[in-house]
């Protein structure tokens, strides 16, 4: 097996396609479907003669450029007569299948999917355009179980999903705290459950686990739950930054059509600048949407305070990717990967700079 390719990553995603992902008929997320409630411009084009772009993220509020771009009509706005159209996602491993199969053209989705996405195709699948936000990500715990990071030891810990962002950095936490740990099963010093996001909160109340390493707003829900926030993923990066959520998209789609990725590209990036610009506003229209994607709300005791741990931003953070893959192949989950090429961020760099913005960088890993 080449370098470029996952080694375990391969059997860990045959794993998780057998896990229970709530898909619905089309096969991979739910059903696709146009923002019935955004309007198109008076005279509007379509972009490169495309009847439809196909968006995928997932019903989490780091993806809430997403959510938010959705809500507003922004990724509408730019794409003219062109309609937007969307798909929400439950697992990295099944939005990657639709980017493949053609069933989304550009998807907002973790790290740890995008290099698995990226290495098991040799490069030819994928590229990373963008960024969309930062941290969100906490080790939760019971706190009459758990009382100091050296409690975590002999006790159940959850993560979303075999080899998923949050899989790979708790491994990485517990290889760090000198815990052994088998990366397939789970099973050593820490044992490891992989227990979907949906009924994480479900199985701390049941006493099964006795926390969880996942995502905002999981961790929130864990916390309302009577657990305790015992460490924030944020305080072990440099500059407490690491990508939590990327832009992918389709090779073909963007050779084929690099003006209507420009003009999803340009609404991400309005939708950040909409986000910081009125964060209140922006919460509420990012659980609008959540309610509308699944049917309920967040509450304010879970919505707040994660909204307030997740940093959005244009940014890819190019070099936190390399050291995420660099835990994987660590973990034992990746062998070495080369990920020259991942991001071509040509068309993110042209609308900061129209945006007079900063531009941002590859860490080396772009195209050409």
């Amino acid at each position: 097996m080449s370098a470029a390719r996952p080694l375990n990553t391969l059997r860990t995603l045959a794993v998780i396609a057998t896990l229970p992902l709530l898909l619905t008929a089309c096969g991979y997320g739910s059903k696709e479907k146009s923002d019935d409630n955004a309007k198109v411009a008076a005279g509007a084009k379509k972009i490169d003669g495309l009847d439809s772009v196909k968006i995928g993220y997932f019903g989490n509020l780091t993806h809430a450029t997403a959510l938010v771009g959705r809500e507003q009509g922004l990724f509408q706005k730019e794409l003219g007569a062109t309609k937007a159209e969307y798909a929400t996602f439950n697992a990295g491993p099944s939005e990657i299948e639709a980017l493949n199969s053609g069933s989304i053209d550009i998807g907002w989705i973790g790290p740890s999917p995008a290099i698995n996405g990226y290495t098991k195709s040799n490069g030819k699948s994928l590229r990373i355009i963008g960024g969309s936000a930062s941290g969100g990500v906490k080790l939760v715990v019971n706190p009459k179980k758990i009382k100091s990071l050296k409690d975590v030891k002999g006790k159940k810990i959850a993560t979303p999903q075999l080899g998923n962002t949050q899989d790979v950095a708790f491994l990485n936490w517990a290889a760090e705290q000198g815990y052994k740990v088998d990366p397939q099963s789970g099973k050593g010093d820490v044992t490891v459950v992989r227990t979907d996001n949906k009924i994480t909160p479900d199985a701390y109340k049941a006493g099964s686990i006795d926390g969880a390493w996942v995502p905002e707003p999981t961790a929130s829900k864990l916390v309302a739950e009577g657990g305790k926030v015992l460490l924030d993923e944020s305080t072990l990066w440099p500059d407490k930054k690491f990508v939590i959520t990327n832009i992918i998209v389709s090779q073909k789609f963007l050779n084929a059509h690099p003006k209507a990725v420009e003009a999803v590209l340009k609404a991400s990036v309005e939708s950040n600048k909409w986000i910081k610009a009125n964060p209140d506003q922006a919460k509420a229209a990012a659980n609008k949407q959540l309610a509308a994607d699944s049917g309920k709300a967040l509450p304010a005791k879970v919505l707040d305070p994660a909204w307030s741990s997740i940093s959005f931003t244009d940014d890819p953070l190019a070099s936190t990717l390399n050291t995420e893959a660099a835990h994987a192949v660590k973990a034992g989950l990746l062998t070495k990967p080369d990920l020259k090429g991942i991001y071509d961020l040509t068309l993110l760099n042209k609308v900061l700079k129209a945006e007079g913005a900063s531009t941002v960088d590859d860490a080396g890993l772009g195209v050409g």
